[in-house]
């Protein structure tokens, strides 16, 4: 068990990451993770539920595994944490097998503070597996997302279910679950699923003072679209459509408009999603118009109106 003062945990935060101050329950959530206590944390999207188990992880001794289900947010996340100066990486699907094996040497040596994982890729019965992560000396499980192990959420993830294990294997090192969406009985069901004994739990309002939220009669729709962003023209955005084709076809009449936008649904090659995504995030595009297999895991400061075209 380790013991921090709030001002030393303060002087930690402005080291490692620039803030000044704690956000909402960052602090006592921070707290009961180097307490060594599972937690269960609701906060709101930008709340800033990163940091709660980022500053643990380099405070404490060994490696944290993070658990998540996007390989956009693992890359946005890791490259954050290596320009704070942190040694952290990711595994997943979109790396070469000698790449996946040069993380895990990194690993291995105690290199890296925070490893990025894909649920995927815990397998729910493997003692080669958790000999392996013993050797790493694991300082806690950060499981993200969490509302996907629930089939009461609207996001369930079938793969998350065998997270259970992790507990079952390591039952003295803490586990934190973190998610922006769930309600009471989600909450319940994250834990019991998870096989938490007795979590904290740690709910920060979902007030968010400094979002506006507008309903407009849908009129002549495009032309309401355009005259929003032409008023607001420095600024980035995203338009949700309900189909493929939609986004198409609003992206194109913005692009002959001027404005410059794209299209992003599933239907897209990997390869050209990634393009376009990486150009939103450089701001090459100024409009993303998309389906929602766009958005999760977006981290970009800049943006500052949502549109739900089909609401």
């Amino acid at each position: 068990m380790s013991t921090y003062s709030k001002e030393k945990l303060q002087l930690a935060l402005k080291h490692f990451f620039g803030y000044d101050e704690f956000r909402l329950t960052q602090l006592p959530i921070i707290e009961s993770l180097l307490h060594g206590e599972d937690t269960l944390a609701i906060m709101p999207t930008g709340g800033g539920k990163s940091i709660c188990y980022q500053l643990p992880a380099v405070l404490l001794p060994g490696i944290a595994i993070v658990i998540s289900p996007l390989i956009a947010l693992m890359k946005d996340q890791v490259d954050a944490l290596t320009a704070n100066g942190i040694h952290a990486a990711f595994l997943n699907s979109s790396q070469s097998s000698e790449e996946q094996q040069r993380v895990l040497k990194l690993a291995e040596n105690g290199t890296i503070k925070l490893l990025y994982i894909a649920p995927e890729r815990i397998p729910a019965n493997s003692e080669t597996f958790f000999t392996f992560l013993r050797k790493l000396n694991p300082s806690l499980f950060a499981i993200d997302e969490a509302h996907c192990i629930s089939s009461w959420g609207h996001d369930f993830r079938p793969e998350y279910l065998k997270l259970a294990v992790l507990k079952k294997n390591f039952p003295s090192v803490p586990v934190v679950a973190l998610t922006a969406s769930a309600d009471k009985v989600t909450q319940e069901d994250i834990v019991k699923r998870l096989e938490l004994p007795a979590p904290k739990i740690f709910i920060s309002s979902f007030n968010r003072p400094n979002i506006h939220y507008f309903i407009y009669p849908k009129r002549n729709v495009f032309g309401q679209i355009l005259d929003y962003i032409k008023k607001h023209a420095d600024d980035c955005g995203i338009i949700y459509a309900l189909s493929r084709a939609s986004t198409e076809e609003i992206a194109g009449k913005l692009h002959e408009a001027g404005v410059k936008a794209a299209y992003y649904h599933a239907g897209m090659e990997g390869a050209e999603r990634s393009r376009v995504q990486e150009a939103f995030q450089r701001d090459e595009y100024k409009v993303i118009v998309a389906t929602i297999a766009f958005g999760m895991g977006i981290d970009k400061s800049n943006v500052r109106f949502v549109i739900h075209q089909d609401i």
